[in-house]
């Protein structure tokens, strides 16, 4: 066959061509490789997107693992011990928290009025933890009581007359409702029970008398994030059981590559578990980040108090996320990774702040001791309380006496001048026993709650000063 100088010339080149993009591609991971970190990236994705969702879905486990189950009134019958291992649960209150399940139609939730010193603060939310409405005095009810009508997806009937309406996104929800007492004395918190047992839950076929009330106080509530592959085990539990929205489903395919998909078991053999693991625990240590960064700036300024969640963020959480051009997940990530439910008027019923660092800039010790100075006046219709928890899962520190002294904790002392010192730490000061929090060594972090927050606190002619380590 003869051999023209042109097909040689067109071999060389198709030959160096070849050559030139095999090194091109020579140093790329093998495909193995490339699945593998698809699967991290996709991993880290689906635990900053998902937080809220398995946040909701850890607690629900956590209610049916104590005995309780969706549509029944899960309750503390005491303020809320270290057993409780929910993130951030307020220890100075009566929670109430029933979650609902719409599956089957719509459910009613009866808030009472208020009657004196009793009175419900809390939110219905969907398993998004967005809020639905605000129930009680900072509610739709006004603290007249009502009927609060959950509807599901899709709800088209003519709902019957005399409920206030709630359509909900989600199947699943819950509502975290606190019934407020004025002491810590045996005989108010009594009260404070007594009067949260008049709330019932059902559905809108059923009757009120129907309302099963499970205590759960004083047992194992196990809801902390877990940054391994459980993370992944909750999440598919959660996107079988709601329906996709809008808003979400850029997820789908990418929620694939870590073997989650709807109407499909989640399955991942030893080396993509360990994938898994890796990418939960890179995310958690991102989200930590994210969470340090949102004390700058600080509420007061000059302090290190801080409610470290974005504007957009909160605002999103009450509007269903409404703004076409703003989706704040890694905001809703650092909310989510440190407390459970979102209220649609935050400020009205309760406000929060937190603190990491002491005065001084340093991140809290657990084997040192600190004083809160609470000046006196503290503007609030309700109570203010001081909560240690643990900095490293944000729940309650496990095996402590007590992890919150409040404004109506029983015993406390207070100054000539109406002011509290709170102690938070490893010893007790000498004579203040009744005002202080132990840690048991672990690195903390506070949480100063406002129940009924006045202008003075938005207006900050009241400032709350920073915690100081006592030498």
């Amino acid at each position: 066959m003869k051999t023209t100088l042109a097909s040689l010339t067109v071999a060389l080149v198709t030959a160096t061509t070849v050559v030139a993009e095999t090194a091109r591609y020579s140093d790329l991971p093998s495909s193995e490789e490339l699945t593998s970190r698809n699967i991290q990236r996709g991993a880290v994705e689906a635990v900053v997107w998902g937080m809220p969702a398995v946040n909701f879905e850890l607690m629900l486990q956590a209610a049916i693992a104590n005995g309780g189950a969706a549509n029944q009134m899960l309750y503390w019958s005491r303020p809320v011990n270290w057993k409780d291992q929910a993130l951030t649960p307020n220890p100075s209150t009566i929670y109430f928290n029933p979650f609902y399940d719409t599956t089957k139609g719509p459910v009613v939730l009866e808030i009472p009025p208020v009657e004196g010193d009793s009175s419900i603060t809390g939110s219905i939310d969907d398993a998004w933890q967005c809020a639905l409405e605000d129930v009680g005095p900072a509610g739709v009810d006004q603290g007249k009581g009502g009927k609060y009508l959950i509807t599901p997806p899709g709800y088209n009937e003519t709902p019957p007359g005399g409920y206030i309406v709630v359509p909900s996104d989600t199947f699943q929800g819950f509502a975290i409702l606190r019934s407020n007492f004025k002491s810590g004395s045996d005989a108010d918190i009594a009260g404070a029970v007594a009067y949260g047992k008049r709330m019932k839950i059902y559905p809108l076929s059923g009757n009120a008398n129907q309302t099963v009330y499970v205590d759960v106080y004083d047992k194992m509530f196990e809801a902390t994030i877990p940054y391994d592959v459980r993370f992944f085990e909750s999440l598919n539990r959660f996107v079988q059981a709601e329906p996709w929205l809008t808003r979400d489903k850029v997820m789908i395919d990418s929620l694939k590559t870590v073997g989650i998909a709807k109407g499909k078991p989640f399955t991942a053999d030893a080396k993509t578990r360990s994938t898994l693991d890796e990418a939960a625990r890179v995310a958690g240590a991102s989200i930590d980040k994210w969470y340090e960064r949102g004390f700058s700036p600080p509420f007061f300024e000059g302090t290190h108090w801080a409610l470290p969640v974005p504007k957009e963020t909160i605002e999103g959480l009450s509007t269903m996320f409404a703004d076409p051009n703003n989706y704040p997940i890694e905001g809703r990530a650092v909310y989510f990774s440190v407390a459970y439910f979102s209220a649609k008027h935050l400020g009205a019923g309760q406000f929060y702040l937190l603190a990491i660092d002491d005065k001084s800039g340093q991140p809290f010790d657990g084997k040192k001791t600190y004083r809160l100075h609470v000046p006196p006046n503290a503007p609030v219709k309700l109570y203010w309380s001081a909560t240690a928890y643990d900095r490293k899962t944000h729940a309650l520190i496990r095996e402590t006496s007590r992890s919150s002294r409040a404004s109506n904790s029983a015993g406390m002392q207070q100054n000539a001048d109406g002011s509290l010192d709170v102690f938070v730490g490893a010893r007790t000061p000498a004579g203040m026993e009744s005002n202080w929090v132990p840690t048991n060594g672990h690195d903390f972090e506070i949480l100063f709650r406002l129940y009924g927050p006045e202008k003075a606190f938005f207006d900050k002619t009241w400032i709350l000063p920073d915690v100081e380590e006592m030498k």
